[in-house]
């Protein structure tokens, strides 16, 4: 039960007004036809005088002190058939419908009397208390003492803002805000008409301690339709109105084939409001004990969070452990700092530990601090790798440290124009191989312009500068270079575009074709001295076709000057429902230019590459890029995503194919032919029930099965159930357990828990 839930008897303090004030109820009396009290109808039968308010007057000048009037913060809102005020005996009575709305708390009974002379507020008849909030109380009968601090409840239910139900036979609010609920019970399970909730929390009394904001049950028992399945003498935890406080989580259980049978306790240690320890050691029956724990701290400014495990292999004595670390700080208004830490032991520790990223072929560390004024923007970066995956070719993984970069945007000009100046550099360091410290500027002059007509243009020309320091680099052709470099790349580029648009009452159409011409100078790249560290991905396809400059880093300049046109069509319905389709080709002027030596192709013109998305309603939403051979048309790239069918029956189909070829030109790796085909299928059960099975097939190596699974879910609105089954086909020669099944279950509001094999 809520905090505000149990304190919502204050609302009553209204009537301490009118036992406080009997100039204002005698006013009442003697002038029952004013207009400002509303209409009053008189019964002869009754000796006293009776008024019917106007439910939506306010009636704090009415009903207040004097003091109370000079604090008109708390505005009261009173109506009822019948008030009643018994001077003799000092009882106010009001009868027949009775609303009381103060704070946008608003009370109703039938009846509320308040006895001055013994300072008892009772309020019987179909009680309800609508809270702020949303939380709604009923009870029967209501009785409040000691102006109003003290007090209890008959029968009580509470529907609070969630649909939680409580229900208890006795509430009791004792001195210095404590609380007693006797024989209480509380599930936010659907509740039906002669039938036991799916879950419940039943206990013959229920403390709450204002003082150590604590929440006491006794006698405590978990039931599941009806029969109980867990029982406890005595439990607490903290009051609503504590955020966080030290003390013992709920702990879970796995088991799997490296570690065996486990136990994972979990103590919470909350430091300081600022910071918290989490400290969660695994007891496995395989290999002791495994050190686990997640730091948290806040600062005014920004946040840091570290979590990390340790553990001495029994097999082989070895030191094994991980490390997850962010953090973020904002130092001014110009300046923020990023970090993030990945760290793994050794390959296949996050798998045996199923810990985060266990997936990933890289762990990527990184620390970074950016800074932004106006136009201008900075920024200076660390990064270092660890290798995960088995499918990649070990290499020596590089440091960078600094890696920076500078961007200033010029002030607009008259006809639109401005310059754009960046500067880049990094130092890459490794053990064995090749290191470089390099420092790139770019100055460029971009004008756009739109024509009369609906033409768009973007004229850009620039200038790159490179300077290198090479140690240790050894080319395609095996000769070692070491020593200076220094190269300069200009680039002058012109795009243009013309949109074509045809509206009518069901959709709209978007036909854009668009041409890019750049030139440039043939070679200079110098790949015999400078090596090739950030331009790696020299794939043409959809997404840089059109772009002036399709490198994504600086070793590689796009050298030689060509043409690339394409055709960008889509289609939006008024209502709902999209689809677009893209094609693009390019012509070279010289055959050897950078890209069309990079992804074998040969000739002047590249391959066409394009793509293909289409969500025409909620039952369909396709996605498809592909490569096609400029010559035979046959396909070099493909990759084709489709989620359909009604959420009854959801499908879903991924396949991607990846042509082989022989990338001799930049670092003679022979990349073999890729097909993997991953099929899905979610399937609605019941109301509450769902089944998801899933399979990912190698089709180019022996057509053997990835990884395969499912997951049998239950779900409705008070418990969530799922069971977890996956096999993982790893590759690693030091990965035993490829089997995994998870069980876990969570109950709304109460948390949850799972268990591992």
């Amino acid at each position: 039960m809520s905090e505000k839930s149990l304190l919502w008897i204050s609302c009553f303090s209204i009537l301490i007004c009118l036992a406080n004030n009997t100039e204002a109820a005698e006013a009442i009396e003697k002038d029952p036809i004013k207009k400002e009290a509303g209409t009053v109808l008189q019964k002869p039968e009754k000796p006293t005088y009776a008024a019917n308010i106007n439910p939506q007057m306010n009636i704090t000048s009415v009903l207040s002190t004097p003091a109370e009037e000079k604090d008109q913060e708390t505005e009261i809102y009173f109506s009822a058939d019948e008030v009643e005020n018994n001077q003799e005996m000092q009882v106010v009575t009001a009868t027949g419908n009775v609303n009381i709305i103060r704070n946008n708390l608003t009370l109703i009974a039938d009846k509320v009397i308040y006895n001055q002379k013994e300072d008892i507020v009772t309020a019987t008849g179909n009680v309800i208390l609508v809270e702020k909030d949303g939380n709604v109380v009923f009870s029967d009968y209501v009785e409040l003492t000691d102006q109003m601090t003290q007090g209890s409840m008959d029968n009580i239910k509470v529907i609070m803002q969630n649909k939680a139900r409580i229900a208890a036979t006795k509430f009791r609010r004792l001195a210095k805000d404590n609380k007693l609920m006797t024989n209480a019970v509380y599930t936010p399970c659907d509740v039906c008409s002669g039938k036991d909730p799916l879950w419940q929390i039943k206990a013959t009394k229920v403390q709450h301690d204002a003082e150590a904001k604590n929440v006491n049950y006794q006698n405590a028992t978990i039931e599941l339709k009806g029969v109980p399945v867990f029982y406890t003498p005595f439990f607490s935890h903290p009051d609503p109105t504590v955020k966080s406080r030290s003390g013992f989580l709920m702990p879970s259980f796995r088991s799997n084939s490296y570690l065996g049978a486990a136990l994972q306790p979990k103590y919470f240690w909350d430091i300081s409001p600022n910071q918290n320890l989490l400290y969660s050691p695994i007891l496995s029956s395989d290999h002791g004990i495994v050190q686990s724990g997640t730091y948290s701290q806040y600062f005014t400014n920004g946040q840091v969070e570290a979590t990390g495990t340790y553990l001495k292999d029994n097999d082989d004595d070895r030191q094994r452990g991980s490390l997850f670390m962010t953090g973020r700080y904002e130092f001014n208004d110009y300046w923020v700092g990023n970090l993030d830490i990945n760290y793994a032991s050794d390959r296949v520790y996050l798998k045996d530990m199923s810990l985060p990223k266990k997936d990933d072929a890289w762990l990527t560390s990184s620390a970074k601090l950016e800074g932004f004024d106006f136009r201008n923007y900075a920024a200076i970066e660390a990064y270092s790798y660890k290798l995960l995956s088995y499918d990649l070719k070990e290499v020596d993984k590089p440091l960078i440290m600094p890696w920076f970069n500078y961007e200033n945007i010029g002030e607009i000009g008259p006809y639109g124009a401005y310059n754009k100046n960046t500067f880049n550099g990094a130092i890459i360091s490794r053990d064995d191989e090749n290191s470089s410290q390099r420092i790139s500027m770019i100055n460029s002059w971009v004008l756009p312009y739109t024509s009369e007509y609906g033409e768009k243009y973007r004229l850009m020309a620039s200038v790159k500068s490179d300077l290198y320091n090479i140690d240790d680099y050894k080319n395609y052709k095996g000769e070692t270079f070491d020593g200076g470099v220094a190269r300069v790349f200009p680039q002058l580029g012109l795009e243009w575009k013309l949109p074509f648009i045809r509206a009518t009452e069901s959709s709209r159409q978007i036909l854009e074709p668009t041409i890019v011409a750049v030139a440039a100078p043939n070679g200079g790249n110098k790949l015999n001295k400078i090596p090739n560290d950030d331009s790696q991905d020299v794939e043409l396809d959809d997404t840089n076709i059109l772009d002036i400059d399709r490198y994504a880093g600086y070793d590689r300049n796009d050298t030689g000057s060509r043409i690339s046109y394409g055709f960008n069509w889509s289609a939006y319905g008024n209502r709902t429902g999209r689809t677009s389709a893209f094609i693009a080709q390019s012509y070279n002027f010289d055959k050897n230019s950078s890209f069309s030596t990079s992804d074998d192709q040969s000739g002047r013109f590249s391959d066409y590459v394009g793509r293909i998305n289409a969500s025409p309603s909620p039952f369909l939403d396709l996605n498809y890029r592909f490569k096609l051979d400029k010559d035979s048309l046959d396909f070099k790239y493909n990759e084709l995503s489709a989620d359909f069918g009604p959420e009854a029956l959801r499908m879903y189909v991924s396949y991607i194919f990846l042509k082989g070829y022989d990338n001799d030109n930049t670092s003679s790796s022979l990349y073999g032919e890729r097909k993997e085909l991953y099929t899905g299928v979610r399937m609605a059960l019941t109301r509450d029930w769902s089944l998801s099975l899933y399979n990912r097939q190698d089709l180019s190596e022996g057509d053997i099965s990835l990884e395969h699974g499912g997951i049998l879910t239950y779900e409705d609105e008070c418990f969530a159930l799922s069971i977890v089954a996956d096999r993982n086909e790893a590759d690693s020669p030091d990965y035993d357990g490829d089997f995994e099944i998870s069980v876990n279950f969570f109950l709304k509001t109460l948390g949850g828990a799972g268990t591992q094999k």
